[in-house]
This record gives C-alpha cells, sequence and structure tokens, in this order.
C-alpha cells in the first residue's frame, strides 16, 4: 500500500479524515494524494463547466490546510483537484482518479449534504476497481485496523476486500470473520467439494483470526452485523461492496444499508 488518495472538500469532518490518511501513509510510507472534488454552490458555474470564485477559494484553503498537514507529517504528499463542480463531473472523475491509488479515503455523506453528489461514495465503491475507506460523518477515531472484522459471505466482493486489506490485516492485534453465510452453507457437507475455510487461508498468511457466525436474514443480518462491531469494539470492518439490487433490503444493497448506517470506518471494494 504505497498510494493513497483522500478525497478532500470543505466540510468539517474533511480534518479528520485526512488526518486518518495521513496515518495510514505514515504507517505504510505511502505517498499521500488529496483530491479536492465538491459541487460548485454557484450553480451558473456548473453549468457552464467553470470554477466559480467561491470554488476556487474554497478549494485554495482546502489546499493549504493540506500541504502544512503533509509537511508537518513529513510524508510524500501531492495535490489534485478537479476543473469545475458541475455534479456529473464531481462524480465521473472522482471515480477515475480513484483508479490510481491502492486505496482510497473517502467521508460518509452527510444527510442533505450538497457538497457532493449523494451517491458519490458508493459511485465510486462499485466502479473504481480499488478499495475505498470510508471514514463516518460522526465519531472520533484513536485507531484504525487494530481489532478489524471482516464481514464474509464467500462472494466475489468479500474475496476482493478481503485481499485489498491484507496489509492492514497484517498488523492487527485482532482479527475476527464475521461469517454472513448460512449454516447449511458453511458445513459444504457434500465429499466431491473441498474443504474450505477462511480462517486457515488468513493462517497461511500469518494472521490469526477468530471466527463467528451472524444468523439472520436480510437486513437484519445487516443491523447484527452492526451491533456486533460494536460488541468487539472494531476500529475497522472489511467488507465487499454489492451492486444495487443483489441483496434485497428495506433500501436497496446491503451496501448502501451500511454506508448509511456505519459507526466505524468501513473497507469496501467491489
Amino acid at each position: 500500500m504505497k498510494d493513497i488518495l483522500v478525497h478532500l472538500d470543505d466540510s468539517e469532518r474533511c480534518a479528520v479524515r485526512l488526518a486518518l490518511a495521513i496515518g495510514l501513509a505514515q504507517r505504510f510510507g505511502a505517498r499521500l494524494t488529496g483530491l479536492f472534488a465538491r459541487v460548485d454552490s454557484f450553480t451558473p458555474g456548473a453549468v457552464a463547466h467553470q470554477a466559480s470564485d467561491f470554488l476556487i477559494a474554497a478549494r485554495t484553503i482546502v489546499r493549504a490546510g493540506f500541504e502544512a498537514a503533509v509537511a508537518a507529517a513529513g510524508i510524500n504528499g501531492r495535490w489534485w483537484h478537479l476543473s469545475h463542480g458541475e455534479p456529473g463531473h464531481v462524480l465521473a472523475e472522482t471515480t477515475f482518479c480513484a483508479r490510481f491509488a491502492d486505496l482510497v479515503v473517502m467521508g460518509q455523506v452527510e444527510p442533505k449534504s450538497a457538497l457532493v453528489p449523494n451517491d458519490l461514495v458508493e459511485h465510486v465503491i462499485l466502479n473504481s476497481g480499488r478499495p475505498v475507506l470510508v471514514v463516518p460523518y460522526s465519531g472520533s477515531f484513536a485507531t484504525i485496523g487494530e481489532r478489524i472484522a471482516i464481514a464474509w459471505n464467500a462472494s466475489r466482493e468479500a474475496a476482493r476486500a478481503l485481499a485489498d486489506s491484507v496489509p492492514l490485516l497484517a498488523g492487527a492485534t485482532s482479527v475476527t470473520v464475521l461469517s454472513l453465510r448460512g449454516a447449511h452453507e458453511d458445513s459444504r457437507g457434500l465429499p466431491e467439494v473441498p474443504h474450505v475455510d477462511i480462517i486457515d487461508h488468513l493462517a497461511v498468511r500469518g494472521i490469526k483470526a477468530e471466527a463467528d457466525h451472524l444468523s439472520g436474514e436480510q437486513i437484519g443480518k445487516m443491523d447484527m452485523l452492526l451491533s456486533r462491531l460494536c460488541d468487539l469494539g472494531a476500529d475497522l470492518v472489511v467488507m465487499g461492496a454489492q451492486s444495487p439490487g443483489v441483496l434485497s433490503l428495506t433500501r436497496g444493497s446491503g451496501t448502501h444499508y451500511i454506508l448509511s448506517h456505519m459507526t466505524v470506518p468501513v473497507l469496501m471494494a467491489h
């Protein structure tokens, strides 16, 4: 993990995710890129695909803060910003820029926020091909990646998230695999099917993990996952991101539900 990108805007929570991203860059000796991307509140500027004076002033302030923080941390940093703040441009270009990083750090979109498109984070997760670490819009996080929970259902997305999180897992003090599969799926009783064990797979990589199982169906399972994270004192959850409609919940997919209700940082990959 040598190239980290952090999404920046001029929200109050921007400083929280920047500090978290700087901590990760220090831990892994990585370069940190700050990407300023937000919707232009000056509508004529957005329509004309030109940055308004307001947007330029906002990104100038954020850039100064980013460069000062990077210099104080003694890490390698660079600055990127989008050319304007039209919503579609912010959505597409943030996703494009994310593909040039090993890890993308973003903030959970606040309800009724006008700073970014409402589906920005989910769009980046589902379309960038890169792991995205999402930081909740409330709370403080003294540590990240010391006590990790893995939401595991043996899907392609979960396997991708697990692989992308290995650098973090390797440095964790505790790792718990929370199985979201049904009991009948875990047993795999057919003799022609090889025995598979995610705990064993992690052990081969030098990662000691404990196994846990969550029962329940659909939205209840997502709520149980969030509750179990509190019980474990987890400071990071790793999970695969499913496209809307893959898991039928009250509102969209399990991915959407977690992104709306998360209370600890979540690393998602698709």
